[in-house]
């Protein structure tokens, strides 16, 4: 799993990620190694030249909105200079970016999600349980 899998991973979670991403397909908008805030999206009001986090063909892409269909629930996802990546249905967008280098994105009334499923709590639990279960195992062995 790459950084951007990871990354959406942890944005479908419903948190809310800054990183820098790198490559320069998104030039003006983001710079390579621009630290960008992407949060959770409400996918149903998703327009036309949102940057979103989003999977097309396998791959995460942080790119523009550049064609919705409503009736289908599908979104075109492209880069700023003009490449198309693919169409791909709202379970595979993931997260909206909310700020590049500090400035807050525009037109984000109502995009940002605030419940999303979350498998935060289930997942400390586990690992709390295995770390508990190792250290009962080693205290143990010292035994």
């Amino acid at each position: 799993m790459g950084m951007m899998d990871a990354i959406a991973t942890r944005v479908a979670a419903g948190a809310t990620v800054e990183f820098r991403p790198t490559g320069n397909s998104m030039v003006p908008l983001i710079a390579s190694r621009a630290l960008v805030t992407v949060a959770p999206v409400e996918v149903n009001k998703i327009e036309v030249g949102d940057i979103v986090l989003a999977k097309v063909a396998g791959t995460v892409y942080l790119h523009l909105v550049s064609a919705v269909e409503t009736g289908s629930g599908r979104v075109q996802i492209s880069n700023n200079r003009g490449r198309v990546n693919g169409w791909t249905n709202h379970a595979r967008v993931y997260g909206i970016c909310t700020a590049v280098d500090g400035v807050r994105r525009l037109r984000l009334d109502g995009k940002v999600s605030d419940v999303r499923p979350s498998r935060r709590s289930a997942s400390v639990k586990i690992i709390a349980a295995r770390r508990s279960s190792a250290a009962d195992d080693l205290g143990r062995f010292l035994r």
